[in-house]
This record gives C-alpha cells, structure tokens and sequence, in this order.
C-alpha cells in the first residue's frame, strides 16, 4: 500500500510543477496583486474580526418541510468538497523558502483546517522563524493560493462531491459552504462547482471567530433558519470536525490527511473514507440517531 503521506506530498509536488514554482530562498515574499486584497488581508487578519455581515445567500433556502431527518448539509470547502489542499500546500511551500526554511508534512497536517488567523503564525513557529511580519506572510500566501485558484482546470471537485450535491438536490435538502478561506478564494470554487448549489455560503473573513470556533457553522444554521442538530457538517480537518460538533451538528470526517483520521477528534464524528460513502440515508440517520452529540456509532460507524 502507498504511504499515504508519500501519496500527499507526490500531489503536492505535481501541482507544483504544473504552478511552476520555484523554491529559491530570497524570493519575494509580497507578490504584485490588488492593493484591495492587500487591504483585505492587513487589518482584520490577526485580532480575527471580519465584517460579520458579508456572509451572502447564493439561492433561496431549501428544505424538506414536514420529513424527519437531516434538514440542511453544511460542506467545508478546501480537501472536502474540493481538491485544493495541493494549491495551498504549493503556496506554503513557496512561503517557507523565502524565508529560508522547509515545509514538511508534519506542519502541513496542524495547518489543515485551521484559518489563516491560527495556522500561519502556527506555521512561522514550526519553521522555526516566529519573528517573521505574520501580516507579509498572510498576504503572500492568500494572494499566492488566489493565483493558483485562478488558473484553469486547477480547482478539481473531490471524489463523490458532485453526485452527493445532486442527490441532496434531488431529496430537496438545504446546503451551504463553510470555509476558513476567505471569499477571494471561495468564489472561483462557486464558479467551478456553481454558485446555485449552495443555498448559503460563509467564508472566513465573514464571521468574527474562525474554525475551530463554531461561529461559521452556527451562522450557516441561522442564516438557513435551521436548528443546528438538524444539519449535518462534512469535514476533513481536526479543527472542522472541532466546529462542527461544537456547534452542536452531527459531524462527518472525510480525512483528507492520514494524521486527521487518527486524531482523537475522530473519535467523536462518523468518519467515512470518501464523500461517496455519504448518503442521504447516512445523513438522516446521523440526524434522528444522534439528537445533539454529533455522532452516530452503533448501526453506521
């Protein structure tokens, strides 16, 4: 069997030569962009207050009034429901060597799931450079990340993402994208995926407190009007599954990384290999099964 982090890190290194990155300590760490994004990035980044009002609908709410079960499925975004992991680790790998240092698989795997607020200085730590300016660094990496999702035929839907979409568009169940990223980055996902499939979206310049906090959960269920224990979340990160079930919502883990799957939050959200192994079934399972404790263990694992 693959080494699942050799498998990880092979992607990475493929979307790195397809970006052609170049690794040279000393490149520019603030790229050329929209001084908009610049701007966007410096003042709220660190004291993790965003507007708090940006989060938008995208299409009216829809529900399946009057049938128990799940009432709403709440997607995270990067290595959930889209292969983007590899971008992100293209840009922190670019990141690392200018500032002299090596990104490893180990850092890769306490960022997953975390916004940018935690996981960069998080990140500056591991490397060994805490002094780095964190605001330079946020900058490079969300305008680095925005280029590479920018670029066509990069942004790839996960295995099983869109035909679950379409089944729950079928069964008339709610959805909504929760992400860390902020909406410069969760828009060209819309565009790939389409905007229409997702009654409401969140992004993580939209709320106050980012994941793991359960404030971008919370807000999706409010702004579906729908009581929390009836959503269920789909993760693939520590720190999602950590919001998801903090909000109250029965949680899937969908490990994008082989450290997540052995994390002992694992132990307190279903965890399935793959989004095609999520049902409408499953979904409505976990809603009825488990009231408010975020799992259901003794029929479906």
């Amino acid at each position: 069997m693959d080494d699942p982090y050799h498998v990880f890190w092979c992607r990475f290194a493929a979307a790195g030569c397809l970006a052609g990155i170049r690794l040279l300590p000393g490149s520019r760490l603030v790229s050329r962009g929209e001084q908009a994004l610049v701007d966007l990035v410096d003042a709220p980044l660190f004291d993790a207050h965003g507007p708090g009002d940006g989060t938008r609908p995208v299409s009216p709410p829809r529900g399946r009034d009057g049938r128990e079960g799940v009432a709403a499925v709440l997607f995270d975004m990067d290595g959930l429901l889209v292969d983007t992991e590899p971008l992100w680790t293209v840009a922190e790998h670019e990141l690392a060597a200018s500032l002299g240092a090596r990104f490893t698989p180990d850092i890769k795997a306490a960022m997953i799931g975390h916004g940018v607020d935690t996981a960069l200085p998080l990140m500056l730590s591991m490397l060994g450079v805490p002094d780095a300016d964190p605001h330079a660094a946020a900058r490079f990496l969300i305008e680095r990340t925005a280029e590479l999702f920018g670029e066509p035929g990069r942004i790839i839907p996960m295995p099983g993402a869109v035909a679950l979409l379409d089944a729950l568009a079928a069964a008339g169940i709610a959805t909504a994208l929760v992400s860390s990223s902020f909406r410069v980055l969760m828009d060209p996902v819309l565009v790939t995926i389409g905007p229409e499939r997702f009654a409401v979206t969140v992004a993580g310049d939209e709320v106050s407190r980012r994941k793991p906090h359960p404030e971008p959960y919370l807000t999706a269920a409010r702004m579906l009007g729908v009581d929390p224990a009836q959503c269920v979340v789909l993760e693939d990160s520590e720190a999602g599954v950590r919001a998801g079930l903090d909000a109250g919502c029965p949680t899937i883990l969908v490990p994008s990384f082989p450290a997540t799957a052995v994390h002992p939050v694992a132990a307190e959200a279903t965890v399935r290999p793959s989004l095609h192994e999520v049902t409408v079934d499953l979904l409505d399972l976990l809603v009825t099964q488990t009231g408010n404790t975020g799992r259901y263990s003794d029929a479906v694992g």
